[in-house]
């Protein structure tokens, strides 16, 4: 009775290696972006539980918010991409921003985030 070897061959080990390389690689450009869209979700319900926010000027609140983006280390959202207008009891502050990350030849990783929370003196829903 033959007994036969089972297992990966050298060629299909180099192939799960290269893939499992590839998926690495582009989790490394991925994470960060979504990590930095947490910091911004985490700064604007930092901003909605600041005492008597509503009735602060918005470029005070703009600048407690990227105070806040600064000690993340957030870097891609820039003053032109938050949006601050008056609502009933409050401002609504909202961002939008899009990342884009080089990741081999002429092939970039993109990615659009959008937030936005209701800042009132009345404090998180």
């Amino acid at each position: 009775m033959k007994r036969t070897q089972g297992g990966i061959t050298l060629i299909g080990f180099i192939i799960v290696l290269a893939l499992v390389g590839f998926f690495a690689y582009v989790a490394m450009k991925l994470v960060p972006m979504y990590s930095e869209y947490y910091a911004v979700k985490q700064a604007l319900k930092g901003l909605q539980q600041e005492p008597g926010i509503a009735n602060r000027d918005p470029a005070k609140i703009q600048d407690l918010f990227f105070r806040r983006l600064y000690i993340s280390y957030a870097e891609n959202v820039k003053a032109e991409n938050v949006k601050i207008e008056r609502v009933d009891g409050g401002w609504n502050m909202s961002v939008n921003y899009e990342v884009r990350k080089p990741l081999m030849g002429n092939l970039d990783v993109v990615g659009k985030f959008a937030a936005s929370e209701q800042l009132s003196n009345r404090g998180p829903d």
